[in-house]
């Protein structure tokens, strides 16, 4: 159960799966997790929402995320490039990065926390892996942990 302090987060998941966007989605609503979820599809739209440009101007829609979830295995820009930036960015780098992706290998792991990751997920193989993955992140980012203010 959520305490009164418990304020929603904004939390930004950057994956090119559709499928595993609205599973997320429905895991989250599913966890009944307070937060504002919003989608990009490649590491190249994650740059442009997190700087307000092109199609994500206008910061009101486009929020800075309190969270960002980041899928390693993305078209145009993948999960570690966009890792990179976001870390070399002072306007960027304070944001927490949660990796969530289907890659195990050791050395992604490696080089995900190398860049600066706060963690470091395996996507789980079935929906009710996924509630419970959903649950344990906000509990932990919601309730557990002190999240800088939302300045751009």
């Amino acid at each position: 159960m959520n305490s009164p302090a418990t304020k929603p987060i904004t939390i930004l998941m950057a994956d090119d799966d559709e499928d595993d966007r609205l599973l997320t989605k429905e895991a989250l609503d599913e966890s009944r997790v307070l937060n504002d979820l919003f989608f990009v599809e490649d590491g190249e739209e994650l740059i442009d929402y997190l700087k307000n440009s092109g199609k994500f101007a206008d910061s009101a829609k486009y929020p800075r995320p309190s969270l960002i979830l980041l899928d390693l295995n993305m078209p145009k820009k993948d999960g570690l490039e966009a890792l990179t930036e976001i870390k070399s960015d002072p306007h960027m780098q304070a944001i927490p990065v949660v990796i969530l992706t289907t890659s195990k290998q050791e050395e992604d792991m490696v080089k995900s926390y190398g860049l600066g990751a706060a963690s470091y997920i395996t996507k789980p193989v079935n929906f009710e892996g996924l509630v419970n993955l959903m649950k344990a992140l906000g509990k932990y980012w919601i309730e557990f942990v002190e999240l800088p203010n939302k300045e751009r």
